[in-house]
């Protein structure tokens, strides 16, 4: 419990009482205080990919039923980080490049980019920008589209073996 002296408005001769407030009381200020400055400190990573894909902190809540595998696939993809994309990070290998454009192989390449897969995505969604399509198309339609282009597996999480990795 808390106990506050509260100012009366001016003109009233009330004599000022001490209360006591439950703590619980504060909890929905502090929470927006916390928020305030977790917004505060992500305004200041606008250079930050992760920031131009969720410009605001808090509770993200998904837009559809998935399931617990689509729905993890497509966080993955929301923020570009896929196996098929970056485990070459943790293999040594080299860059993986688009088989026909020749140009790096992202995630934004491709939900948005590649020629190749252009009729494909034209079937499911149309967008040209990546937030876009998070923002505004249907999640099952994404994964569809992948499922499609049959990268559904390859982006699945990464299956590297960890004692491979201590090994060498």
């Amino acid at each position: 419990m808390f106990t506050t002296s509260l100012p009366l408005p001016t003109g009233l001769s009330l004599p000022v009482t001490r209360m006591k407030l439950p703590a619980t009381g504060m909890y929905p200020r502090i929470t927006k205080l916390i928020f305030d400055e977790w917004q505060e400190i992500w305004d200041c990573c606008a250079g930050n990919k992760l920031h131009a894909i969720r410009p605001t902190v808090g509770d993200y809540k998904q837009k559809s039923c998935l399931s617990r595998r689509d729905a993890v696939l497509l966080n993955r993809l929301r923020i570009g980080h896929t196996r098929l994309t970056h485990s070459y990070l943790l293999t040594g290998d080299d860059l993986p490049e688009c088989g026909t454009c020749q140009c790096p192989l992202t995630v934004k390449h491709i939900l948005v980019e590649c020629v190749d897969l252009k009729d494909v995505r034209n079937k499911h969604f149309v967008a040209s920008i990546i937030k876009d399509l998070f923002d505004n198309i249907e999640a099952h339609k994404i994964i569809d589209f992948i499922k499609e282009t049959r990268f559904y597996k390859q982006l699945q999480r990464f299956h590297i073996n960890v004692c491979y990795l201590f090994l060498f």
